[in-house]
């Protein structure tokens, strides 16, 4: 995805499309896909979109379904795009088409509607005929659909819709695995919800969804899986508190941070709360959070206030002690990092577009500033739990392997649920990493 300025879609004043119609939906989802395009991360538009929009609820739905479709296939379409055309269409026609390309591809029994609505659609975009343009552009990809798709499957970026640096990284990573890795991220998202042991149990909980109709797999963890995600406000007890919506590799943290009653314990990149309500849920322990930014430390809040929980939240870089530490060091430190996201690209496929490969090595200097400044806050014997939802080695292994070459007086701990600390996506969970560090006294 190569980057371009942001800027909104000149509209043409033609005659109005339909609130609820096809048309509408594709030229909204278009618009988006500009946005994310420019540099917006597909959350952000999103949300953008929902508040300044007074669209209902299966509109919402539709548009929100082909920008996460649109995005999950982008280096397919941009591929089909290259080679149905000569040339580029101004950007808006662009973004229409290659929404309008995914949908052909995902429902070829509805073209003869995609393309007719699409075409209604591009008569609202800028001036000049790029009625005939897409609809010449679509009905020359249905003429062509095998042979195009065959193409397609020769070619990497196309094939895995992941870039080709991120295959590459990938492939030299997971030699057995890097297949299935890539086929991961472009999945739909699993939905695992993870029951508040302050007010219901996993069993519990399992049953009162049983009733509301909603099936359920339990986990190792006590996670509860879903066999289709539905909305929040379907599960009975959700804004009661006794559950959280949040994936089964993340519910590992309190059971292997090892916790135990009266500890100090320091959630140091605590946005947006999941895993520091899921501490204060397990045990009675004293916690702080710390989140550098001050809208995503709101969300915290919001999920404390929710499940009846309460923690010291700080607002400051993590790194820079002098603002937020007392001296007083930590029994446990969950070090859950900012990284690349790429074991989780599935819920925000943006995420593939949007990042460069010298990113990661950006990521990793990061990651290893928190470490080093977090290890001066731990007690002897003390543990620290680092955390990434990245399959990038850099970031991971490499990572604890450079941290344990520069601080002496730690020491990687095994873990049992995932001895070699990487948790790899598929169809149940994301993709995760988690290194546990011991303070030698």
């Amino acid at each position: 995805m190569k980057p371009r300025p942001p800027q909104r879609p000149a509209h043409h004043h033609a005659n109005p499309l339909a609130e609820e119609s096809l048309a509408k939906a594709l030229l909204l989802a278009a618009s988006i896909i500009g946005e994310v395009r420019a540099g917006t991360t597909l959350t952000q538009a999103l949300a953008d979109f929902n508040a300044s929009r007074s669209a209902s609820a299966a509109q919402r739905g539709a548009v929100h379904d082909f920008c996460y479709g649109t995005l999950r296939d982008f280096g397919r379409g941009g591929f089909l795009l290259s080679r149905l055309m000569d040339r580029p269409p101004p950007e808006p026609i662009e973004d229409l088409l290659l929404v309008a390309l995914h949908r052909l591809e995902r429902r070829p029994e509805d073209a003869h509607t995609i393309v007719d609505q699409t075409v209604e659609a591009a008569g609202q975009l800028l001036r000049g005929n790029f009625r005939a343009l897409t609809n010449g552009v679509l009905r020359n990809y249905l003429r062509r659909s095998e042979e195009l798709l065959r193409a397609a499957a020769l070619e990497p970026q196309a094939h895995h819709r992941h870039p080709s640096w991120w295959v590459d990284a990938v492939r030299a990573a997971y030699p057995q695995q890097w297949e299935s890795v890539l086929a991961a991220g472009n999945m739909h998202p699993p939905m695992a919800l993870r029951p508040n042991r302050r007010r219901t149990d996993a069993a519990s909980l399992q049953q009162s969804l049983r009733e509301a109709g909603i099936d359920t797999r339990r986990q190792p963890n006590d996670a509860l899986l879903l066999a289709q995600p539905v909305p929040v406000t379907r599960l009975p007890g959700f804004e009661a508190g006794l559950m959280s919506v949040q994936d089964v590799a993340a519910q590992w943290v309190p059971e292997l941070l090892d916790l135990a009653p009266g500890q100090r314990v320091l959630d140091a990149c605590a946005a947006p709360g999941g895993k520091t309500a899921h501490i204060l849920e397990h045990s009675d322990v004293t916690l702080t959070a710390i989140e550098l930014d001050p809208q995503r430390a709101r969300r915290i809040d919001e999920n404390l206030e929710r499940l009846g929980l309460q923690a010291s939240l700080r607002i400051a870089d993590c790194r820079q002690l002098d603002d937020w530490w007392d001296g007083q060091p930590f029994d446990r430190i969950l070090a859950d990092v900012p990284c690349s996201a790429s074991g989780v690209v599935r819920r925000h496929p943006d995420i593939k577009w949007l990042r460069r490969a010298d990113d990661i090595a950006r990521f990793a200097q990061q990651q290893s500033g928190i470490l080093d400044r977090l290890w001066h806050t731990l007690k002897p014997d003390g543990k620290m739990l680092y955390v990434t939802c990245s399959v990038f080695p850099e970031e991971n292994a490499l990572q604890i392997r450079h941290f344990l070459q520069r601080q002496p007086d730690a020491r990687q701990l095994p873990l049992a649920a995932w001895p070699s600390g990487q948790c790899l996506p598929c169809a149940e969970h994301d993709g995760f990493y988690y290194a546990l560090l011991a303070k030698r006294a």
